[in-house]
């Protein structure tokens, strides 16, 4: 009996150690790439960063201020357009079609969109959207940031309402509610919380997305407001600054991935805040 018990012992802390070190390794890249990140960001940080244009080739003068407000502008558009279709169909589905082959075929299209790279749902707007039009447009990086929130609120959506519990359907129903006044005012805003946590982790996804918006958005140089036309943001101007051999060029690019970092950051611990405040109540 001592032996079995001397072998648990062992086995128990071979399996603790080996999952220290895992984490540890996982924690040693992580903040590596923060420290990278906070020490070479932090360096291109200046009030031109906010008030000027993307610089030319060998100009030591210029900002991000027109990829950060296409940035802002195409990723609010998209959360816009993919929030009530996300929150529509996640609600048919912990409600409505739970059983039925409408909600398992949508659950199965949901799982593909999910795990789909991003630069295919790219590609897929660039043939039916870019290639029709004749030329590359902000609308275009709208559609296709759009396509890659839906599948993230409609898994949270449905997550959430079924984990409403049954008694308090029961109890609207036999108080005479009809469905829609169940869902709307009972089961909704009793998953809120959870709900809003599922649309800010989806704009934390489609903020650093790169690959989408280069066969959509494209980039621009100037200020642009106009979404019919080439709009710069900031995962594509990263990406083309910091594979430049202008040092100007990759300063730029260090700041605007501490400016993602720094929003992405923010809003996984606001989801987080949010998702915690409602489970102590």
């Amino acid at each position: 009996m001592s032996n079995l018990y001397a072998v648990r012992r062992f086995k128990n802390k071979l399996a603790l150690t080996i999952s220290l070190l895992a984490m540890a390794f996982g924690l040693f890249w992580l903040i590596w790439i923060l420290f990278t990140t906070i020490k070479l960001g932090m360096s291109g940080l200046s009030l031109s960063l906010f008030t000027q244009m993307t610089p030319p080739p060998g100009s030591e003068e210029g900002g991000l201020a027109n990829a950060i407000f296409g940035s802002l502008i195409v990723v609010s558009m998209a959360v816009l357009i993919g929030t009530p279709v996300g929150l529509f169909a996640g609600i048919y589905l912990a409600e409505f079609g739970k059983t039925n082959w409408l909600g398992k075929t949508t659950r199965f299209v949901n799982d593909l969109l999910l795990s789909a790279p991003s630069i295919i749902i790219g590609l897929f707007v660039y043939e039916v959207y870019v290639a029709r039009m004749g030329n590359f447009s902000g609308m275009a990086g709208v559609f296709a940031l759009s396509l890659i929130v839906i599948p993230v609120v409609i898994r949270t959506t449905e997550n959430m309402l079924v984990l409403v519990p049954n008694a308090m359907r029961e109890a609207a129903f036999a108080l005479g509610a009809p469905m829609w006044v169940v869902v709307g005012r009972v089961t909704l805003r009793a998953s809120l919380a959870g709900v809003m946590t599922g649309v800010l982790l989806a704009v934390a996804r489609i903020s650093g997305e790169t690959a989408p918006l280069l066969f959509t958005a494209l980039s621009n140089q100037f200020w642009n407001a106009n979404l019919n036309e080439p709009m710069a943001t900031l995962p594509v101007v990263i990406f083309k600054f910091a594979m430049s051999p202008f040092a100007d060029w990759q300063a730029l690019a260090w700041a605007g991935v501490f400016l993602i970092t720094l929003g992405v950051l923010g809003l996984n611990i606001l989801a987080r805040v949010m998702f915690r405040a409602k489970h102590k109540q």
